[in-house]
Protein backbone atom coordinates (compact mmCIF):
# COMPACT_ATOMS: atom_id res chain seq x y z
CA UNK A 1 0.00 0.00 0.00
CA UNK A 2 1.43 3.18 -0.70
CA UNK A 3 1.26 5.50 2.08
CA UNK A 4 1.89 8.69 0.65
CA UNK A 5 5.46 9.57 1.01
CA UNK A 6 7.07 7.60 -1.94
CA UNK A 7 8.44 11.07 -3.67
CA UNK A 8 9.70 12.63 -0.61
CA UNK A 9 13.42 12.10 0.06
CA UNK A 10 17.10 13.84 1.34
CA UNK A 11 20.04 13.53 -0.06
CA UNK A 12 22.89 12.68 3.03
CA UNK A 13 26.35 11.35 1.67
CA UNK A 14 25.37 11.06 -1.86
CA UNK A 15 22.59 8.49 -0.49
CA UNK A 16 18.82 8.54 -1.19
CA UNK A 17 16.98 8.62 2.07
CA UNK A 18 13.34 8.23 2.45
CA UNK A 19 10.90 10.26 4.81
CA UNK A 20 9.02 8.38 7.36
CA UNK A 21 6.62 9.79 10.03
CA UNK A 22 6.05 10.24 13.38
CA UNK A 23 4.66 8.26 16.44
CA UNK A 24 1.95 10.99 16.50
CA UNK A 25 1.15 10.41 13.52
CA UNK A 26 0.58 7.04 14.27
CA UNK A 27 -1.07 7.76 17.35
CA UNK A 28 -3.77 10.56 15.53
CA UNK A 29 -4.04 8.10 12.89
CA UNK A 30 -5.01 5.10 14.68
CA UNK A 31 -7.43 7.75 16.73
CA UNK A 32 -9.01 8.47 13.83
CA UNK A 33 -9.61 4.97 12.94
CA UNK A 34 -10.90 3.87 16.25
CA UNK A 35 -13.21 6.66 16.21
CA UNK A 36 -14.91 6.18 13.09
CA UNK A 37 -15.45 2.40 13.73
CA UNK A 38 -16.94 3.02 16.81
CA UNK A 39 -19.03 5.74 15.72
CA UNK A 40 -19.87 5.17 12.45
CA UNK A 41 -20.41 1.22 13.56
CA UNK A 42 -18.52 0.29 9.87
CA UNK A 43 -14.94 -1.45 9.33
CA UNK A 44 -11.91 0.24 8.15
CA UNK A 45 -8.72 -1.31 7.01
CA UNK A 46 -7.04 1.96 6.24
CA UNK A 47 -7.39 5.90 7.39
CA UNK A 48 -5.88 9.28 5.50
CA UNK A 49 -4.15 11.51 7.62
CA UNK A 50 -3.39 14.95 7.04
CA UNK A 51 0.12 16.06 8.58
CA UNK A 52 0.76 19.50 9.95
CA UNK A 53 4.00 19.46 7.10
CA UNK A 54 0.82 19.34 4.36
CA UNK A 55 1.84 15.66 3.50
CA UNK A 56 -1.48 13.62 3.43
CA UNK A 57 -0.46 9.84 4.76
CA UNK A 58 -2.55 6.91 4.16
CA UNK A 59 -2.31 4.31 6.63
CA UNK A 60 -3.01 0.71 7.32
CA UNK A 61 -5.21 0.24 11.00
CA UNK A 62 -3.68 -2.92 12.70
CA UNK A 63 -5.25 -5.28 15.22
CA UNK A 64 -8.54 -3.79 15.35
CA UNK A 65 -10.31 -4.91 18.56
CA UNK A 66 -14.21 -3.99 19.22
CA UNK A 67 -15.99 -3.56 22.40
CA UNK A 68 -19.09 -3.05 23.52
CA UNK A 69 -18.44 1.00 23.76
CA UNK A 70 -14.48 1.26 22.48
CA UNK A 71 -12.74 0.26 19.62
CA UNK A 72 -8.88 0.03 19.63
CA UNK A 73 -6.87 0.49 16.45
CA UNK A 74 -2.99 0.13 15.92
CA UNK A 75 -1.09 2.22 13.43
CA UNK A 76 2.63 0.59 13.14
CA UNK A 77 5.61 3.68 12.51
CA UNK A 78 7.49 3.29 9.55
CA UNK A 79 10.71 5.98 10.41
CA UNK A 80 12.22 5.84 6.73
CA UNK A 81 16.25 5.77 6.31
CA UNK A 82 16.19 7.48 9.86
CA UNK A 83 18.02 5.39 12.39
CA UNK A 84 14.98 5.45 14.92
CA UNK A 85 15.09 3.13 17.85
CA UNK A 86 11.24 3.46 17.55
CA UNK A 87 11.33 2.52 14.04
CA UNK A 88 8.15 -0.63 13.33
CA UNK A 89 6.34 -0.24 16.82
CA UNK A 90 2.45 -0.66 16.71
CA UNK A 91 0.96 2.98 18.23
CA UNK A 92 -2.40 2.04 19.59
CA UNK A 93 -5.38 3.99 20.18
CA UNK A 94 -8.42 3.09 22.55
CA UNK A 95 -11.37 5.14 21.73
CA UNK A 96 -14.16 4.63 24.18
CA UNK A 97 -17.57 7.00 25.38
CA UNK A 98 -18.14 8.75 28.09
CA UNK A 99 -20.55 10.71 29.59
CA UNK A 100 -18.77 13.80 30.45
CA UNK A 101 -18.94 16.03 27.36
CA UNK A 102 -15.47 16.79 25.34
CA UNK A 103 -12.04 14.93 24.35
CA UNK A 104 -9.77 13.05 26.73
CA UNK A 105 -6.71 12.05 25.44
CA UNK A 106 -4.07 10.13 28.39
CA UNK A 107 -1.10 7.85 27.70
CA UNK A 108 -1.50 4.17 28.43
CA UNK A 109 1.02 0.97 28.97
CA UNK A 110 4.79 1.88 27.14
CA UNK A 111 3.67 5.79 26.94
CA UNK A 112 5.94 7.82 29.91
CA UNK A 113 4.83 9.87 32.64
CA UNK A 114 6.67 12.90 33.29
CA UNK A 115 8.44 13.19 36.53
CA UNK A 116 10.29 16.08 36.59
CA UNK A 117 9.70 19.64 35.78
CA UNK A 118 10.50 21.65 32.76
CA UNK A 119 9.16 19.62 29.81
CA UNK A 120 5.33 20.73 27.77
CA UNK A 121 3.65 18.02 30.45
CA UNK A 122 2.81 18.29 33.99
CA UNK A 123 4.66 16.32 36.27
CA UNK A 124 2.43 13.19 36.64
CA UNK A 125 0.96 13.65 32.76
CA UNK A 126 1.80 11.20 29.83
CA UNK A 127 4.57 12.14 27.92
CA UNK A 128 2.43 13.13 24.22
CA UNK A 129 3.71 16.49 22.79
CA UNK A 130 1.05 19.62 22.16
CA UNK A 131 1.59 19.25 18.15
CA UNK A 132 0.48 15.39 18.80
CA UNK A 133 -1.89 16.06 21.83
CA UNK A 134 -3.66 18.57 19.11
CA UNK A 135 -3.56 15.94 16.10
CA UNK A 136 -5.17 13.52 18.52
CA UNK A 137 -7.73 15.49 19.28
CA UNK A 138 -8.46 17.15 15.77
CA UNK A 139 -9.22 13.71 14.61
CA UNK A 140 -11.30 12.70 17.12
CA UNK A 141 -13.33 15.65 17.38
CA UNK A 142 -13.76 15.40 13.54
CA UNK A 143 -15.06 11.43 13.63
CA UNK A 144 -17.65 12.88 16.39
CA UNK A 145 -18.29 15.36 14.01
CA UNK A 146 -19.28 13.19 10.64
CA UNK A 147 -21.30 10.78 12.82
CA UNK A 148 -22.93 13.62 14.54
CA UNK A 149 -22.47 12.35 17.73
CA UNK A 150 -22.54 14.80 20.53
CA UNK A 151 -21.17 12.63 23.70
CA UNK A 152 -17.41 12.81 25.09
CA UNK A 153 -14.69 10.57 24.26
CA UNK A 154 -11.46 9.34 25.90
CA UNK A 155 -8.35 8.67 24.20
CA UNK A 156 -6.07 6.93 25.45
CA UNK A 157 -2.38 5.67 23.45
CA UNK A 158 -0.38 2.71 24.30
CA UNK A 159 2.75 1.46 22.91
CA UNK A 160 2.92 -2.09 24.11
CA UNK A 161 6.53 -2.21 23.23
CA UNK A 162 7.78 1.44 24.66
CA UNK A 163 8.27 0.12 28.02
CA UNK A 164 11.61 -1.40 26.73
CA UNK A 165 12.44 1.09 24.04
CA UNK A 166 12.08 3.96 26.44
CA UNK A 167 14.89 2.75 28.18
CA UNK A 168 17.06 2.80 25.57
CA UNK A 169 16.15 6.55 24.46
CA UNK A 170 17.08 10.29 26.15
CA UNK A 171 13.44 9.67 28.43
CA UNK A 172 14.97 8.90 31.85
CA UNK A 173 17.59 11.31 31.22
CA UNK A 174 14.29 13.91 31.40
CA UNK A 175 12.77 12.16 34.34
CA UNK A 176 10.41 10.34 32.01
CA UNK A 177 9.78 7.14 33.35
CA UNK A 178 8.12 4.05 31.82
CA UNK A 179 7.82 4.73 28.22
CA UNK A 180 8.70 6.30 25.06
CA UNK A 181 7.44 9.64 24.07
CA UNK A 182 4.68 10.31 21.65
CA UNK A 183 6.49 13.04 19.47
CA UNK A 184 6.57 15.15 16.35
CA UNK A 185 5.80 18.72 15.51
CA UNK A 186 5.21 18.06 11.54
CA UNK A 187 4.12 14.50 11.12
CA UNK A 188 6.80 13.81 9.00
CA UNK A 189 10.28 12.11 10.29
CA UNK A 190 13.09 13.71 8.11
CA UNK A 191 16.11 11.32 8.10
CA UNK A 192 19.59 12.43 10.34
CA UNK A 193 17.47 15.62 10.95
CA UNK A 194 20.13 18.49 12.71
CA UNK A 195 16.72 20.42 13.40
CA UNK A 196 15.67 17.53 15.34
CA UNK A 197 18.95 16.89 17.28
CA UNK A 198 19.09 20.77 17.75
CA UNK A 199 15.53 20.54 19.69
CA UNK A 200 16.63 17.07 21.87
CA UNK A 201 19.22 19.68 22.75
CA UNK A 202 17.21 22.55 23.78
CA UNK A 203 14.35 20.32 25.25
CA UNK A 204 16.98 19.72 27.92
CA UNK A 205 18.69 23.22 28.68
CA UNK A 206 14.94 24.05 29.01
CA UNK A 207 14.32 21.49 31.72
CA UNK A 208 17.50 22.25 33.69
CA UNK A 209 16.79 25.69 33.80
CA UNK A 210 13.63 24.58 35.45
CA UNK A 211 15.33 22.57 37.91
CA UNK A 212 16.95 25.68 39.09
CA UNK A 213 20.43 25.08 37.05
CA UNK A 214 22.15 27.92 35.46
CA UNK A 215 25.17 26.16 33.56
CA UNK A 216 25.33 23.52 31.34
CA UNK A 217 28.68 21.93 30.62
CA UNK A 218 28.24 19.77 27.47
CA UNK A 219 31.23 17.76 25.85
CA UNK A 220 31.67 16.75 22.01
CA UNK A 221 32.00 13.02 22.52
CA UNK A 222 34.43 10.47 24.52
CA UNK A 223 37.15 12.30 24.73
CA UNK A 224 35.98 15.55 26.11
CA UNK A 225 33.89 13.27 28.83
CA UNK A 226 37.16 11.76 29.31
CA UNK A 227 39.21 14.74 29.80
CA UNK A 228 36.39 16.04 32.59
CA UNK A 229 36.66 13.19 34.14
CA UNK A 230 40.40 13.00 35.05
CA UNK A 231 40.21 17.02 35.31
CA UNK A 232 36.72 18.19 37.04
CA UNK A 233 34.68 16.74 39.56
CA UNK A 234 31.40 17.02 37.76
CA UNK A 235 28.24 15.28 37.94
CA UNK A 236 28.53 13.28 34.69
CA UNK A 237 25.14 11.45 34.16
CA UNK A 238 24.02 15.24 33.14
CA UNK A 239 27.32 16.07 30.50
CA UNK A 240 25.67 16.57 27.00
CA UNK A 241 26.88 15.80 23.63
CA UNK A 242 27.72 18.91 22.40
CA UNK A 243 30.56 21.15 21.70
CA UNK A 244 30.16 24.52 23.69
CA UNK A 245 29.11 25.82 27.25
CA UNK A 246 25.94 27.42 27.54
CA UNK A 247 24.99 30.41 29.91
CA UNK A 248 21.32 30.33 30.61
CA UNK A 249 19.88 33.79 30.54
Amino acid sequence: MRNGLEDYYVIRGNKKMRFGYTTGSCAAAACRGAAEILLGGEQKDTVSLMTPKGILLNLELKNIHTEQDAVVCGVQKDAGDDPDTTDGIIVYARVEKRKEPGILVDGGIGVGRVTKPGLSQKIGEAAINPVPKAMIMKEAAQAAEKYDYEGGLKVTISVPEGVEIGKKTFNPRLGIEGGISILGTSGIVEPMSETALVESIRVEMKQHYAQGEEYILATPGNYGADYLREHMELPYEKISNAAIMWEIP
